[in-house]
């Protein structure tokens, strides 16, 4: 990375991004490749791009610079790496490299990352489906887009499942509730580069805050986005790893839904909580199962819930209510 890309200004990140999430939206290339937006007459590249590509480069010259303000000197070696016990040997004979807690931290030693995060929940009330994710990415964290990375298959996979009519870009994350009754949120909100750095301790900590959001919002299912965020709802409700023959994508028992309510609890009726149904990660980093595979998981939880969104605009067509006012 040269001086000249790091010569940034330095107005806060969120003054960039936020007033610019809701402009309307096309795909264009170079660095609107991550974004999604109406080119301008005059050069046709986005202005809404070129908002943002200060804020992304923003990001990463804070990246940038909180690794290479943490180089150690050879007089200092000794000092730094007893204080810290960040080196990690290489494979490689004669190659070693320093830890960096903005690019390495796993949330053990309490400490978080400077990386900004933008994304909101999506959660109205009575909602067909909830997704729930495991953290936001880098560019998930600079947009406030779901799944805004172009390597992610969410999107693609929403549409390809009929839970969207269209293949939406990320920018219309908080239009899914509107347009199909579907919202979104994640089991940690921190954000990280891939999920390999998120802490154990950090996703169960998740599980009662996720549960607590099912209960206030009550959609009638939840999906799990991935196998690992599964296991640590298991674990935090049985208190132990799930086993192999255990696990199984799909609809899960009843015994396993989400927020229920036991008996009356002050105002709150009984509820029988949320189903849930287990699906594959998204992510394009993962490589466990085929394309093919992902869309047929997909598909079963696509055909629930277009048929159910066709059960309540029927009721809205009789009753002259709006499709998230039915379950109420």
């Amino acid at each position: 990375m040269t001086d000249r890309e790091l010569d940034l200004g330095t107005k806060p990140l969120q003054d960039e991004v936020i007033p610019e999430l809701t402009r309307p939206i096309s795909f264009n290339g170079d660095l609107e490749q991550y974004f999604h937006s109406r080119p301008s007459e005059k050069n046709g590249r986005s202005p809404f791009a070129q908002d943002l590509a200060p804020a992304v480069r923003s990001a990463t010259k804070r990246m940038f610079e909180e690794v290479h303000t943490r180089r150690v000197t050879r007089s200092s070696k000794s000092r730094y790496f007893s204080a810290t016990s960040s080196v990690v040997s290489s494979p490689r004979k004669g190659r070693s490299s320093v830890s960096s807690p903005a690019l390495r931290n796993n949330g053990n030693d309490g400490t978080r990352s400077s990386l900004p995060n933008n994304l909101r929940d999506s959660i109205p009330h009575n909602l067909i489906l909830l997704l729930v994710g495991l953290n936001p990415g880098i560019m998930t964290g600079v947009t406030g887009w779901a799944y805004a990375h172009p390597s992610n298959l969410y999107w693609k996979l929403l549409h390809s499942s009929a839970i969207t009519s269209i293949r939406h870009p990320p920018s219309d994350t908080y239009r899914l509730p509107e347009l199909y009754s579907v919202g979104n949120t994640n089991i940690v909100s921190r954000p990280t580069k891939n999920g390999s750095q998120l802490s154990r301790r950090e996703m169960d900590d998740g599980v009662p805050i996720l549960e607590q959001k099912v209960r206030e919002k009550k959609p009638e299912a939840v999906a799990i986005v991935g196998k690992s965020i599964w296991e640590s709802i298991w674990r935090v409700r049985k208190g132990r790893a799930i086993r192999k023959q255990e696990f199984h994508y799909g609809w899960q028992d009843e015994s396993e839904n989400m927020g229920w309510i036991n008996g009356r609890v002050g105002n709150e009726a009984e509820w029988k909580g949320a189903r849930v149904f287990v699906t594959t990660t998204t992510s394009g980093l993962a490589a466990g199962m085929r394309p093919e595979e992902k869309e047929a998981v997909w598909k079963v939880l696509g055909s629930w819930v277009k048929e159910r969104r066709e059960q309540r605009k029927r009721v809205e067509e009789e009753r002259g209510l709006t499709i998230n006012e039915i379950a109420k």
